[in-house]
């Protein structure tokens, strides 16, 4: 477990070609807010949908596995262009199946971010497996590597970032694009 830019797990990251996330806790600080009618709203990050943009400029495919069901994250993932979505998944395993059938690619190449108990199988399918730094502990004790960030709060940016770098994109897809190197993000150089 690392909360370094520094301990990026290059090497497996190289071989990636989707990432999966869970969302409550991931794409978000965890949190559900519901009004009187019951109707749910969800808070995510702007930083982190660029994230997922940039990876998909890369040529990364990005996918969604969550326990629960929500039209919220049916419209964020409408949003940001993420085809493959799975809601309503509390045998997560079996999600990544689904997920990597439905885009034609095996889980020896799919990256994972997750934070709580309910992902481990999921972590277990996949060959990276990243956290949020608030993670639950059972889970930090098991990923290959830890954001600086939270939840919601830079996790999956930071983690795109991280992708892009290890698959060597880092210059069609930032650089190119604004002008920025690995270290001026905080990266160091690979």
């Amino acid at each position: 477990m690392s909360l370094s830019y520094d301990d990026f797990p290059v090497r497996k990251g190289k071989q990636i070609k989707m990432l999966i996330l869970d969302v409550d806790g991931v794409m978000t600080e965890g949190k559900v807010e519901m009004d009187h009618n019951g109707e749910e709203s969800k808070a995510f990050s702007v930083r982190d949908g660029h994230g997922i943009k940039m990876l998909q400029r890369a040529g990364i495919k990005v996918a969604i596995l969550t326990g629960r069901t929500s039209r919220v994250v049916e419209c964020r993932a409408r949003d940001l262009g993420i085809d493959h979505v799975v809601q309503g998944s509390l045998r997560k395993a079996d999600g990544i199946r689904q997920l990597c059938e439905e885009a034609g690619i095996d889980a020896d190449v799919c990256a994972y971010m997750g934070d709580d108990i309910v992902d481990l199988p999921a972590m277990a399918a996949c060959t990276l497996t990243m956290a949020p730094c608030d993670a639950d502990r059972s889970v930090l004790k098991r990923v290959d590597w830890v954001s600086a960030y939270a939840g919601g709060r830079g996790a999956v940016r930071q983690a795109s970032e991280g992708l892009i770098l290890a698959t060597g994109c880092w210059e069609r897809v930032i650089t190119e694009a604004y002008g920025l190197t690995p270290e001026d993000c905080g990266w160091p150089r690979v």
